[in-house]
């Protein structure tokens, strides 16, 4: 049983493209590509964190603000 390595390959506007035949120039936009998603991911999730905490600090507020008349 032999595990051949599936080769990377890439798929824009419906057409697929081996990485390995891209040139260099491509190589380096897709992964100026990668990088600029995986920051969006990470922003993603540091905005969410920060909606979670305004949330709580809202309630917080609200739990100690006297009663409304």
């Amino acid at each position: 049983m032999t595990k051949e390595k599936q080769e990377a390959k890439l798929n824009i506007d419906g057409n697929e493209y081996k990485v390995s035949d891209l040139s260099d120039n491509a190589k380096g936009q897709l992964q100026g590509l990668q990088a600029a998603e995986a920051e969006m991911k990470r922003l993603n999730i540091q905005l969410a964190l920060a909606q979670t905490a305004r949330n709580a600090y809202m309630h917080a507020l609200q739990d100690e603000l006297p009663a409304a008349k």
